[in-house]
């Protein structure tokens, strides 16, 4: 699911129409218009400011939002400053290895 589609999922089960959304988020309800439609002018995603709103508003995983546009949510950006070394080993893992360690930590949640 894209960005768009995702805002415009959360939209309609809010029973909000792009007016009232956009209204809530203080843009242009064409600006909303083109979030899903993916047709926006300058650049590919609204700013993090506007996906935290959104997300506000929307009662969405403001996290969830800003990694569908593309944006790393601040918390995990703090932590890949604390601890880069252990980024890096991750994003040298390839995919199955990614899921063997994921396994293993979901085997060690009590």
């Amino acid at each position: 699911m894209t960005f768009g589609e995702k805002i415009r999922q959360l939209r309609k089960a809010k029973e909000l129409s792009q007016r009232d959304l956009a209204s809530k988020v203080k843009v242009n309800f064409t600006y909303i218009s083109k979030i899903e439609n993916e047709k926006l002018d300058f650049g590919d995603y609204p700013s993090e400011e506007l996906i935290l709103k959104l997300a506000r508003v929307l009662d969405a995983d403001a996290d969830d939002l800003l990694i569908l546009a593309e944006k790393i949510p601040e918390s995990l950006k703090k932590r890949v400053m604390e601890r880069p070394d252990v980024f890096r080993k991750l994003a040298s893992l390839d995919n199955e290895s990614l899921d063997k360690l994921l396994e293993n930590l979901d085997d060690d949640t009590p």
